[in-house]
C-alpha cells in the first residue's frame, strides 16, 4: 500500500512538473529577459539545499536579488525578521532588485523547480527545503521535516508563507508528513493558485 502511494505521488509529480515546465514555457522566458535586462547578472540562481533524510541537492530558482546577496546578508543579519532566527526573513529586504520583487511576490522565482521535481529531488508538495546552515541549527524536532521529500508548496505555503513564524511552519509540515496522501496533495496544489494570485505573506 505504502508502494502504491509512492508510486502515484511520483506519477502526480511527473506529470504536474512536466506539464509546467511546457506551459510556463513563455512565462520563462520573459521572466529572464527582465532579470537579464535590469542588471546584466545571471538569469537562475543555484543553492545547495537539504532534501529527504539531509541529502543536498542542488536546487533552481530566478534570481530575485542582487548578485553579491550572501555578501550583503551577513551585514542584514541583525535585522532579521523571522522569529527563532533559523530562517532569515526581511519584507524590505534592500538585496532584492526590482523585478525580484514582483517575480517573489507572485512565486514566480519557484518556477524553475518544476526541473527539481521533475528529475525527483523535490516533489510538488511536500516541506519546503531549508540550506545546509539552517539544518545545523535544527533541534530534534525540527529534522523530522526531512522525513519526507522537499516540496515546491506544504501547507504553511497556503495558510501565510511568510508571515507564519519558524515554529508554526515546523508544526504544520509535521502534520503534512503524518496525514501525506495523494488527495492532500492535490488539495494542497488547489489551494496554492489563490495564495500565489493574492500573492499574501510572499516576500
Amino acid at each position: 500500500m505504502l508502494f502504491l502511494a509512492h508510486g502515484l505521488k511520483r506519477a502526480l509529480d511527473l506529470v504536474g512538473s512536466g506539464t509546467a515546465l511546457l506551459f510556463a514555457s513563455p512565462i520563462f522566458a520573459v521572466t529572464a529577459f527582465l532579470i537579464k535586462r535590469e542588471d546584466g547578472g545571471p538569469v537562475f540562481f543555484k543553492q545547495m539545499r537539504a532534501g529527504c533524510h539531509g541529502k543536498l541537492f542542488p536546487m533552481w530558482k530566478f534570481r530575485s536579488m542582487v548578485t553579491n546577496a550572501e555578501e550583503v546578508k551577513a551585514k542584514l543579519a541583525a535585522q532579521n525578521e523571522m522569529q527563532g532566527g533559523v530562517i532569515f526573513k526581511m519584507k524590505d529586504d534592500p538585496r532584492v532588485t526590482k523585478v525580484g520583487r514582483f517575480i517573489r511576490k507572485y512565486s514566480i522565482d519557484e518556477l524553475p523547480q518544476f526541473w527539481n521535481v521533475f528529475v525527483g529531488e523535490m516533489s510538488l508538495v511536500g516541506p519546503r527545503p531549508p540550506v545546509p546552515k539552517e539544518v545545523a541549527e535544527y533541534s530534534a524536532e525540527d529534522r523530522q521535516r526531512l522525513l519526507a521529500k522537499p516540496g515546491i508548496t506544504c501547507l504553511w505555503q497556503v495558510s501565510g508563507r511568510s508571515e507564519i513564524d519558524f515554529a508554526g511552519q515546523v508544526q504544520l509540515d509535521l502534520a503534512y508528513i503524518r496525514s501525506s496522501s495523494v488527495w492532500t496533495d492535490l488539495k494542497l496544489l488547489f489551494l496554492t493558485i489563490p495564495a500565489v494570485l493574492l500573492g499574501k505573506g510572499a516576500y
